[in-house]
């Protein structure tokens, strides 16, 4: 039975973000052949993953203290992720990185307007809710949302190829004097509404990537920024810091931040002499 205060969504790839720090100086004491045989190996399994439909990786080199490297995997199923993890921890370079932290999730795309459009329609067929013949309404026209031209192209897009990433996991408070989840669902509907307007000022500049964690890891949220400038993420992330949805009921786990690159440029990443570049550009999602 779903509890009328629940909004909906619609959930898609299964992601798994993974960060490690790189033992350059290990990995500079190996002979230039052995470097390269294991550089090989590794392109072989990560262009497995990046060309099937199923799946889809990203490469960014992290700045700061907390990760020197950030893997992002997609997948159609949770098993994918399993797998995609099992192969690269086989692999030789995986000698020479140590995981800080990880991070699971779903993408998801957040239908609180919509949610209240088919409860709305169904009380006009004056059905019960939670009747049969209501469960039965509520599927079918929430199955129609997967059509909307703009989730349809938002669901099953791949890792959006731009130059800078950021991300960063988030809860809704929920204490015992700011609850987020106690606040009635119109209320609720109208701050996302109104968060959601400041993301729309950003359109072209950003494209970002909502996925959901409950259940999954330590947060509620992650969320995946990316842009062709980086000083985009402190304007869109500072602006909506004095929205009411965030500035009263948001709570922010650490930041990551730094440059996509190709998996091509891997060794230039591995070698250190020069910043790894983000070679195939194609069109991004905004």
């Amino acid at each position: 039975m779903r509890h009328p205060d629940v909004p909906e969504s619609l959930d898609s790839w299964w992601i798994l973000h993974r960060m490690f720090t790189l033992n350059r100086r290990a990995w500079d004491k190996l002979a230039h052949d052995e470097r390269a045989e294991l550089v090989r190996e590794a392109t072989a399994q990560f262009k497995k993953l990046k060309d099937h439909a199923d799946t889809d990786i990203g490469f960014a080199q992290l700045l700061g203290h907390k990760a020197d490297f950030m893997l992002t995997h997609y997948s159609k199923s949770y098993d994918g992720l399993a797998y995609a993890q099992t192969v690269t921890d086989k692999l030789g370079l995986f000698d020479y990185l140590t995981p800080t932290t990880s991070y699971v999730s779903i993408l998801e795309l957040g239908l609180y307007d919509a949610t209240a459009k088919i409860h709305a329609a169904l009380a006009e067929r004056q059905l019960k809710p939670h009747s049969t013949e209501w469960n039965e309404g509520f599927d079918e026209l929430l199955k129609e949302q997967e059509k909307v031209p703009h989730h349809a192209g938002r669901l099953w897009a791949r890792i959006p190829q731009r130059r800078y990433v950021c991300f960063y996991p988030m809860d809704k408070k929920r204490g015992e004097d700011v609850n987020w989840y106690m606040l009635p669902f119109q209320d609720r509907a109208r701050l996302m509404l109104e968060h959601g307007k400041i993301g729309r000022t950003f359109h072209g500049l950003v494209t970002q990537v909502i996925s959901g964690s409950i259940g999954f890891d330590n947060y509620e949220w992650g969320v995946d920024l990316y842009a062709d400038d980086p000083a985009v993420f402190k304007k869109l992330i500072y602006e909506m810091r004095f929205d009411e949805a965030s500035a009263k009921y948001g709570d922010f786990g650490d930041f990551y931040s730094g440059v996509q690159f190709s998996l091509d440029q891997l060794e230039v990443f591995l070698e250190g002499e020069s910043v790894p570049a983000l070679n195939v550009l194609q069109p991004a999602r905004a």
